[in-house]
């Protein structure tokens, strides 16, 4: 697909589409409804659910978010990377059978992992029906006992992410793999002296392209993929504007010119 175009001018349609979201997702008349408001704009097809159609654009406090939500399973950018990248990965490195531990398990890909995988364990510190609430920096488990880790943006909320990036190698298995992704939002890694509570909920640093370089010195080997990797019709690049930082909430994010951006994950090897 052609790079997407110019989503709604008018402010009120796009806002009405947002709210329609929740209905797209719960009956099939809302999905046909939104299919027919929605046919002008780009279409695009989310990889995590199959849904093909218009992406919602969201309007987060720091500005529009073009095509950033699929109406149906509301996957964002990233999970719809991931989901790209997973199924490469599989390609030669099967799931099916494994030993499995899953941070902040994302909804779009849980219950499929785990009706595969030999065992399956999630954690999180503050998700509700978790198997273990375990700090990436310090993990309970033992050695070598783990063949795939998923831990998704968490790792720029780490102070001591050496040590985290550690502790996962720690416990998988040689041959097994991590999936790391962070939140790339700088050209170069920034580090803040101290969390930003206004940087969805404190982020310790703004992570760049570099920040993979940190991985490579603890696994063998990083495979990095980024959405030019795929087609733009599973739309997982960023749209917004960056130029706009610093802002007074985050003074030490730095500009970034344009309003098209990779998002990324690290595939790492033990």
């Amino acid at each position: 697909m052609s790079e997407a175009k110019q989503s709604f001018r008018d402010p009120l349609a796009m806002r009405v589409i947002n709210k329609f979201t929740t209905l797209v997702r719960a009956t099939p008349l809302g999905l046909a409804t939104y299919r027919q408001m929605t046919r002008q704009e780009p279409q695009f097809e989310c990889p995590a659910c199959g849904f093909q159609g218009a992406f919602v654009t969201l309007h987060a406090v720091y500005g529009d978010r073009k095509y950033a939500q699929c109406p149906k399973c509301g996957a964002l950018e990233r999970h719809r990377l991931m989901a790209l990248v997973m199924k490469d990965v599989e390609k030669s490195y099967s799931f099916s059978g494994k030993d499995i531990l899953h941070f902040a398990p994302e909804p779009f890909f849980a219950p499929a992992l785990k009706a595969r995988a030999r065992s399956y364990r999630c954690s999180d510190l503050v998700m509700r029906n978790m198997d273990m609430r375990a700090n990436l920096t310090d993990l309970p488990i033992e050695s070598a006992s783990v063949d795939v880790l998923l831990a998704s943006f968490i790792l720029q909320y780490i102070a001591d992410d050496m040590r985290a990036l550690r502790e996962i190698r720690r416990v998988l298995r040689p041959g097994g793999l991590a999936v790391l992704p962070v939140t790339v939002v700088s050209d170069t890694t920034v580090e803040y002296p101290e969390p930003n509570m206004h940087e969805s909920g404190g982020h310790v640093r703004a992570p760049g392209p570099d920040y993979f370089d940190r991985m490579a010195e603890v696994f063998s080997k990083v495979d990095v993929y980024t959405s030019k990797d795929y087609p733009e019709s599973n739309q997982t690049y960023v749209f917004e504007d960056r130029a706009k930082w610093p802002t007074s909430d985050m003074p030490l994010r730095r500009s970034m010119l344009g309003e098209k951006h990779l998002e990324y994950v690290p595939i790492c090897w033990r």
